[in-house]
């Protein structure tokens, strides 16, 4: 597992990682003797879309913008291909 990790622990920071480990594996399985009956699944606010309308906005100007760019054509950056 080190390996897939790419660290390099002591025998003591092993010790320590999997008494840290065991700890959060003991506390995540408390939750299954949590009572959940009658609870509901849903989102406590109700499915309200709380993110504001998409409207169009001024933008800045595409000349200012490509104005120092140093390839382009009329309306975007020129990048060297970097995939082949």
């Amino acid at each position: 597992m080190e390996d897939l990790s790419c660290l390099s622990l002591s025998d003591d920071e092993k010790n320590q990682m999997a008494g840290d480990l065991q700890k959060i594996l003991n506390g995540i399985s408390k939750l299954l003797d949590l009572n959940t009956d009658g609870m509901s699944a849903e989102v406590p606010y109700n499915n309200v879309n709380i993110f504001r309308d998409d409207e169009v906005q001024p933008s800045f100007d595409r000349e200012l913008i490509l104005k120092n760019a140093p390839v382009k054509n009329d309306e975007y950056f020129i990048a060297p291909k970097t995939v082949e």
